[in-house]
């Protein structure tokens, strides 16, 4: 959703006469657009603003303009303390109004040295707002919906980016149509809760993501489609039968679940249980048996005992291909924030030992491929000379050697060695 968001950030600005740079320390504005679902990530950002303060002094000594811009759910939640802490920085925006950012740079460049602080949720929708890209990637994104209604005990994305809020159907067909017709082979949409989307369709009717997706198909040269992040509450029987039914949906479901325990569950106010996410997964591989699953889990959260944590170990032998886990990091103004912490010793250890199974399980999901032929949807070129990557249908990592005419493509590669993060093969 960040990539997303920032492409269309560039889209907005190129009427003004601004284009991407590769160089921070020249650029006349830079936009740091953030995420607050981590503490990690949040201190990355203040120690980036640290960096940028010498470039903007660097440069405005220079008679050179040097805008700084933070935007995303930092800034929706911590405007004040960032105009507080940085007070270089020029314009905060929350994650709802970015499509207003050519009037803050406006405002900034005729009121020289003022801020400019937008966090409010506006009543009419961004995406009414964003032009539409004039290329795009091979594979390539598309925000569904936004928002969160789960309140889950941990998050702050109720807080950040709202309510939950479903684009119109139309809206949705049309970009991606637009997509494909600008060099989309491969959609992947977008949504905190996306498997929760219910737009209005043509006829005032509410759609599901289900029904989207079997409208999405249609269109001729959209190869791919995936969709993520989803909800285990709302993995309907009907968006369970699409992993069977429509083939140009791939067989990758990532679906978190957090923990293994119910206890642990509970008090993160998930509001499902282990039972049902098996039960999700034994049908989802009914309906495709070599779909790859991938998950989050946190570890260390506020009351997990060791055979909390060994639960969660069984969960992700039984049903999970690989993931990614993180230690419980209290969000200010959630409700596990203010519960006993357990001791960071605790959460390493326990982290160490899931990120190794992870691993492993990660591994053998590679190893599967051996031997076989992997459809590779080409995207970028690698390292080496005449090295190319891609991802095949189960979002696994592809490296093969190649001309770069192939990016955009779908290649046949026949794979012959699997490794930790990625596998390698031979173009056939």
């Amino acid at each position: 959703m960040q990539s997303y968001d920032s492409d269309r950030m560039v889209s907005l600005l190129e009427p003004f006469g601004y284009s991407p740079s590769d160089d921070i320390e020249t650029a006349n504005l830079v936009i740091l657009n953030t995420c607050h679902i981590r503490e990690k990530a949040e201190h990355k950002i203040f120690s980036e603003l640290g960096r940028l303060r010498e470039n903007k002094v660097e440069q405005e000594a220079k008679g050179e303009e040097y805008i700084i811009a933070v935007g995303g759910c930092v800034a929706q939640a911590q405007g004040d303390e960032i105009t507080k802490q940085a007070p270089y920085v020029s314009i905060v925006f929350g994650p709802q109004n970015y499509h207003k950012l050519p009037e803050y740079l406006i405002h900034v460049l005729r009121e020289q040295n003022k801020h400019h602080v937008d966090v409010e949720f506006p009543v009419e929708s961004k995406f009414d707002h964003l032009p539409s890209v004039s290329e795009t990637k091979a594979a390539s994104f598309l925000t569904i919906q936004e928002g969160c209604n789960k309140f889950c005990h941990f998050c702050v994305v109720p807080y950040t980016r709202g309510a939950e809020y479903s684009r119109p159907v139309k809206a949705l067909i049309d970009e991606a149509k637009h997509l494909v017709s600008v060099g989309a082979k491969e959609i992947t949409l977008l949504g905190q809760n996306v498997n929760a989307y219910h737009g209005e369709g043509p006829n005032g009717r509410i759609w599901s993501l289900a029904e989207l997706i079997e409208e999405l198909a249609l269109i001729d040269g959209l190869e791919r489609i995936r969709y993520m992040t989803s909800h285990p509450r709302d993995m309907t029987d009907h968006l369970i039968e699409c992993h069977g039914k429509v083939s140009k949906l791939m067989p990758f479901l990532h679906l978190p679940v957090q923990s293994g325990s119910d206890k642990i569950l509970k008090a993160m106010n998930r509001r499902h249980n282990a039972e049902l996410y098996y039960d999700i997964i034994r049908k989802v591989k009914e309906q495709r048996p070599d779909i790859v699953v991938s998950s989050d889990f946190i570890v260390g959260y506020p009351g997990e005992a060791t055979e909390d944590h060994n639960l969660t170990l069984q969960l992700v032998q039984d049903c999970v291909d690989f993931g990614f886990s993180f230690n419980y990091s209290p969000r200010p103004g959630t409700p596990a924030s203010v519960m006993p912490q357990i001791d960071d010793d605790i959460k390493m250890e326990r982290l160490y030992e899931l990120q190794a199974l992870l691993q492993m399980k990660q591994l053998m999901a590679h190893q599967k491929q051996i031997g076989l032929m992997n459809e590779v949807l080409v995207e970028k070129e690698g390292k080496e000379p005449g090295q190319l990557i891609g991802k095949n249908a189960h979002w696994q990592s592809v490296v093969l050697e190649g001309d770069a005419s192939l990016i955009g493509i779908i290649v046949p590669v026949k794979i012959k060695e699997a490794h930790q993060n990625s596998l390698s093969g031979i173009l056939i």
